[in-house]
């Protein structure tokens, strides 16, 4: 956005619009204020030229939008705006919430949007008259109940963000809705955040914001605020009051009413039609489908071919591992040592000489062995450590160029050296300190510095497979297994011998999904001319091309896999992205959520991109879907205006640990990617019918 100079000659103000379109329209601003004298955000009132429309601007300065946590909140208001405009539009409801006009996330000052305020602030009346509180008192259960639906907790319900215009409520305070069943963090001010809100304690529930609303309603009722941890002593003198909430005063959720239980006090039936009124869930088909294609997984034989079980043993008891620079395999040879000396040049490793164990192991760790096994390959070394662990478990990221695949990779391997994989009981040593610290230099650090990486393979190697990346991973266990990161072309793959034996011995695979070459979403349109591609409908050309390649014995392949619905911040505001990128990042595995998050990928996916997009998930049996974000929002002039800050970029590689045993996850590595059998699915009809004919009822079959 430009800034304007005279108050005669407006701004360009370029925003998107709630439907995904985009918008360029001249803008004139008023005077600034701070919303909250907490918070960051500005607000503003602002005139649309184009059609002289009056609105409010919500944004953030440049110095406050480098902040995450700022960010963070402009992203929370904006996500619920748009979320509540989608549920509520065309419907009475919609007045109850501010009604957003447009949005700009990921400018270097971004900002909201809003239709003019309805109404002024309950901090403003001292004593609202009895009709008054009763029609506030509804609406603002209303919208209680709304959120609830939603699964959605507003946690700044105050007589600051309160709007009343006479004849109806205006609800504010966005920012600080958060979902159910979210860890509480400390937010808002006695005595109008409910006990353990201020304490931040337990997790979110929707009846934190019943306390919050009980307090306003006793403020406008006395004129005065109550006590902040348990009901006010003079409750029972204001008998409506008392009637409908003295349980909502009670210091622990608990023991209070739910939204729609004190809305059926104050409007019997009000609660009901508003849920009825809500658009029907247009997901269904979609999850039907995807509990089928489980289903399918499930019952079909567990096969491996020949070709892939010789490559899943290649290595065990001989020593032999592919080289990750010609694929070629290799084991270590103590004659072909090399140690780099203080010009980082190599140097051969005479070890005759090392009897001291601990000096040797210090040694050979930082080692390397030259690799002659393909004498027209260019001079590459092998890290020691690699090739005296066993057999490497090979991750190869697969999707086509621009696709975000090495910002993600690079985001997923500094995620494991910051410590990410220790609440899972998993370790990690990097196999040659020299490659590993280059490799944060290089590449790491750069990223969380902001800045965009080049699309070049990281070793500079022009090949079908780029080695990356490699750690050493010690498991609960004590067992420790080198894993090497691949970046795969999948497009410049060529049908050659090479190729086709690296494939079969790859242990994993993450397919990318670029959303904007997936999904044909009018949001998307702008990237898309940005970046000069279009919506392939016929899905990704790399992930057939892998899949091609790989053999065979049965219907399904056996290779783990992960898909990812990558640079998802491009659609953090929209269902189901926004559920699951607003979740902090795990510490445990839950099949049960893992399920869940794959279903609604797998839905999207199904919806607006088509089957093509979704060809990994059928052909490969175990196979999860996730969603995730390297950078957290887009670039602005080559960076990243707030940084790159990641999110869920290590659950994928999780999933593929906990499917090769590495992490145990309650069910076991099967039930994680294709699901635990309900009961009805577990015993066959012919069973059941046995069973009922001899004494139990069908009830009892299926307990």
């Amino acid at each position: 956005m430009t800034r304007a100079t005279h108050p005669d000659s407006p701004d360009k103000l370029a925003f998107t619009l709630p439907s995904g379109r985009r918008r360029v329209t001249p803008a004139r601003f008023g005077r600034e204020s701070r919303r909250d004298r907490l918070l960051p955000q500005l607000i503003r009132n602002c005139l649309l030229d184009d059609d002289a429309e009056q609105c409010v601007q919500v944004r953030l300065t440049a110095a406050d939008a480098a902040n995450p946590a700022a960010r963070a909140l402009l992203d929370a208001e904006a996500g619920t705006a748009l979320h509540l405009h989608r549920v509520l539009d065309d419907t009475e409801y919609a007045a109850l919430f501010p009604r957003i006009i447009g949005y700009e996330p990921d400018a270097a000052e971004p900002f909201l949007l809003y239709a003019a305020p309805r109404g002024a602030p309950a901090a403003r009346t001292h004593v609202m008259a009895a009709t008054d509180q009763q029609r506030l008192t509804r609406d603002l259960m209303l919208a209680l109940c709304l959120l609830d639906g939603q699964g959605l907790v507003p946690r700044g319900v105050s007589p600051a963000t309160v709007l009343w215009d006479g004849a109806r409520l205006q609800l504010w305070g966005l920012e600080a809705v958060t979902r159910t069943g979210l860890r509480r963090g400390p937010w808002g001010r006695p005595p109008f955040c409910s006990p353990e809100q201020r304490q931040g304690e337990g997790l979110t529930d929707s009846r934190d914001a019943v306390w919050s609303a009980a307090q306003v309603l006793y403020r406008l009722v006395t004129g005065r605020p109550g006590p902040a941890d348990r009901a006010p002593a003079d409750l029972g003198e204001h008998r409506v009051l008392d009637r409908t909430l003295r349980q909502a005063f009670a210091p622990r959720a608990a023991d209070r009413p739910t939204p729609d239980q004190v809305l059926d006090l104050v409007a019997p039936g009000a609660a009901r039609r508003a849920r009825l009124t809500l658009p029907a869930d247009e997901t269904r088909p979609h999850r039907e489908a995807f509990e089928e294609a489980l289903r399918l997984k499930r019952q079909a034989p567990v096969t491996v071919s020949e070709d892939a079980a010789g490559a899943t043993t290649a290595g065990r008891g001989t020593g032999e591992v592919l080289c990750p620079y010609c694929l070629e395999t290799i084991q270590l040879d103590l004659a072909k040592l090399f140690v780099t000396d203080s010009r980082m040049q190599y140097q051969p490793l005479d070890l005759a000489g090392i009897n001291n164990p601990v000096r040797r192991h210090d040694i050979m760790r930082g080692a390397v062995q030259k690799c002659t096994a393909d004498p027209e390959f260019p001079e590459h070394f092998i890290p020691v450590p690699y090739l005296t662990y066993g057999r490497p478990l090979t991750v190869a990221m697969v999707g086509q160029s621009s696709t975000g695949k090495s910002h993600l990779l690079t985001q997923m391997i500094a995620a494991v050296t910051d410590g990410g994989l220790e609440p899972f009981g998993l370790k990690w040593q990097s196999v040659n300190p020299e490659q590993h610290a280059r490799f944060v230099r290089e590449r790491v650090q750069p990223l969380r510095g902001g800045q965009v990486l080049d699309h070049t393979a990281a070793l500079g190697l022009d090949d079908f497979a780029r080695f990356v990346e490699s750690l050493l991973i010690t498991d609960a266990r004590g067992q420790v297994r080198p894993v090497a990161f691949f970046d795969l072309g999948g497009e410049d793959l060529v049908r050659t011998d090479a190729a086709l034996r690296f494939l079969l011995g790859v242990d994993a695979m993450i397919f990318v999904v670029d959303p904007a070459l997936a999904l044909p979403l009018p949001q998307l349109d702008h990237v898309r001319e940005r970046w000069g591609v279009e919506v392939n409908r016929d899905g990704d050309l790399a992930f057939g091309t892998v899949l091609d390649r790989l053999r065979k014995n049965g219907p399904y392949l056996d290779v783990p896999a992960a898909m990812v619905l990558g640079k998802a911040d491009l659609l953090r505001f929209r269902p189901p992205v926004d559920r699951w990128l607003s979740r902090p990042p795990a510490t445990s595995l839950d099949p049960a959520l893992m399920h869940e998050e794959s279903r609604d990928v797998y839905g999207l996916l199904r919806r607006h991109a088509g089957q093509a997009w979704l060809r990994p998930f059928d052909a490969i049996r175990r196979c999860t879907l996730h969603i995730a974000s390297a950078t957290g929002g887009q670039e602005d002039h080559g960076r990243y205006p707030a940084g790159a800050g990641p999110r869920r970029v290590l659950e994928p590689l999780l999933a593929l640990l906990a499917m090769h045993g590495l992490i145990d996850v309650p069910g076991g590595a099967e039930a994680l990617a294709v699901g635990e059998a309900p009961v009805l699915e577990a015993v066959p009809w012919e069973d059941a019918e046995e069973t009922a004919g001899s004494g139990g009822s069908g009830g009892e079959v299926l307990q």
